[in-house]
């Protein structure tokens, strides 16, 4: 049944993961939702990424190592972080709030946070599932998930990032491994893999089919999916918003949540959500070697995401601190495809497809803004950084039980979209 205080009605901007759980959510309190996106369904971050659902690597960007990587390695479009030299006051805002939270201590406040989340990411899914028909795309287990090292000292670097998972509240079941170990459980593996990392009770999903399959089924439960509607202004009239789009298009509703991702603050700012959020934008394309991996696998040193969909294999990384509708930068591709390459055999790299980039939305202290803005009828849901596909249903969850006057989960009270 609707609380008396929550809309009849809601508006929301952005048909990707976060937008179309949200508006999962909303139904389930019985409120009509209308979905509009300039592109369409995941025409966003929420189609190229990995695809995990992994709570023992949902850990913050803004990890004191980053402040040691060096200025110069930054500026190299083969950096897994790279930054071309800008003099865009945004960007150079966001990197010095990003700076002041590179500290170890920050990091490990950061990091009791992100283990707060722990797994309850992981329930708001299977609490989708458990209303969805037989031939909804499922999540899949990761039995195990895996990581691979060229050396032991890179192993142990994540080793210590678990420990501190662990000091602060949070737990990872994990088990070391030496190089014939890793490609006994996946012979696509290369013999520059000397040290592994095996983890259990993590997930992933096949990004593109579970968002199709997400869209069909809050469809299906009433909800309207509005594509190419570009929104350019949100209008608040006291007793409801008016969602202005370009050419004379508007939706008159009780409520907005905007989920626009990377370009969420052009449409918060004036609702008193001054927080930067820049994208970071990321890399993706697919193969299909000769030997089709059955477990994710992740390789931390290079930043390298690779993720097994169907007949297809997904390789992703870098993060680049860039304008968000900035065209796709070959170079980029190629940094990924010269630090993967080595870690596999069966795989020609020459033949690779659905090349993309994504603005994966980021903050300054790594943590999403998720809630009401200064007006009590716009809600913001975004800022997630790498973590918007593992967060997007808990994230819907949060918004839609704040809406509707619910307790939202506790975890909440630290994404304050006003902080």
């Amino acid at each position: 049944m609707v609380s008396a205080k929550a809309p009849e009605h809601v508006v929301v901007v952005g048909a990707g993961i976060i937008g179309l759980s949200t508006a999962w959510y909303l139904q389930e309190h019985g409120i009509e939702v209308t979905v509009v996106d300039r592109g369409g369904v995941a025409s966003g971050s929420s189609w190229g990424n990995a695809g995990w659902l992994t709570p023992a690597l949902t850990l913050p960007l803004s990890e004191p190592s980053v402040l040691t990587y060096g200025l110069k390695a930054m500026l190299d479009p083969a950096s897994p972080l790279y930054i071309p030299f800008s003099a865009d006051p945004s960007l150079l805002k966001f990197l010095a709030g990003f700076a002041r939270n590179c500290t170890p201590g920050k990091w490990r406040a950061a990091m009791s946070v992100f283990a707060e989340v722990g797994h309850t990411g992981l329930d708001a899914f299977d609490e989708i599932a458990a209303s969805a028909g037989p031939d909804a795309e499922p999540t899949h287990p990761a039995e195990p998930f895996l990581t691979g090292f060229a050396s032991v000292a890179d192993r142990d670097a994540l080793v210590k990032e678990f420990n501190v998972i662990r000091e602060t509240g949070g737990s990872v079941d994990y088990t070391l491994m030496d190089g014939s170990e890793l490609r006994e459980l996946e012979p696509t593996l290369g013999s520059g893999m000397v040290a592994g990392i095996k983890i259990r009770g993590q997930r992933y999903i096949n990004p593109p089919s579970f968002m199709d399959s997400l869209a069909q089924t809050v469809t299906a439960r009433g909800a309207k999916i509005l594509g190419a509607f570009n929104v350019v202004d949100i209008r608040d009239s006291g007793t409801g918003v008016d969602v202005i789009g370009s050419e004379g298009r508007s939706l008159a509703a009780d409520a907005v949540v905007l989920a626009t991702g990377a370009w969420l603050g052009s449409l918060a700012r004036k609702f008193g959500v001054k927080r930067v959020v820049q994208a970071g934008r990321g890399y993706s394309f697919t193969v299909v070697p000769q030997s089709m991996p059955s477990h994710p696998i992740y390789f931390p040193a290079q930043r390298v995401a690779c993720t097994p969909l169907g007949d297809r294999f997904r390789v992703a990384g870098m993060m680049e601190f860039r304008d968000a509708d900035a065209p796709l930068d070959p170079r980029r591709i190629k940094a990924i495809v010269e630090a993967a390459a080595p870690m596999f055999t069966g795989i020609n790299w020459e033949e690779r497809s659905e090349e993309w980039v994504g603005a994966r939305p980021c903050t300054t202290d790594g943590f999403p803004l998720i809630g009401a803005s200064r007006s009590p009828r716009v809600h913001v849901a975004g800022g997630h950084g790498m973590w918007g596909i593992a967060l997007g249903p808990l994230t819907g969850k949060m918004i839609a039980a704040q809406m509707t006057g619910n307790t939202p989960p506790a975890i909440m009270r630290h994404f304050n979209p006003l902080r």
